[in-house]
């Protein structure tokens, strides 16, 4: 059975730091094109970011530009987001999720193009 345990989430202060986790079971996770959305609520899930499956690409939304980093641990079957110098508008429940197809990642790739999905972890960036 495919799944996929989201963690790492928390509160954390504006200008931090924080790894989230996208541990995978029951597949190889590398062999999956894998992306990462958030969503707060009332709005729909906002892509963050895309690795090829290839692994030889990862695009990254305009939002999260140059404050986001992922990148994927074989041995664990883990993908991890590295967020950085988080604001209060990055307050969102995030969310992996993968695809048994090459896409053609873009920083906007829509979550509909993905079929299975973590349960999503809480971030909150507040003073």
């Amino acid at each position: 059975q495919l799944q996929l345990v989201n963690s790492g989430g928390g509160l954390v202060k504006p200008g931090e730091s924080l790894r989230l986790s996208c541990r995978a079971s029951g597949f190889a996770l590398v062999t999956y094109t894998i992306g990462w959305f958030r969503q707060v609520p009332g709005k729909g899930r906002e892509g963050i970011s895309c690795r090829s499956i290839d692994g030889l690409k990862t695009v990254y939304a305009e939002s999260m530009k140059d404050r986001a980093s992922s990148s994927t641990d074989i041995d664990a079957n883990t993908n991890y987001l590295d967020l950085y110098r988080l604001k209060p508008e990055d307050t969102a429940v995030y969310y992996c999720a993968v695809v048994r197809r090459p896409l053609y990642c873009k920083p906007s790739t829509s979550s509909s193009e993905f079929d299975t999905w973590g349960q999503g972890t809480q971030v909150t960036v507040s003073s």
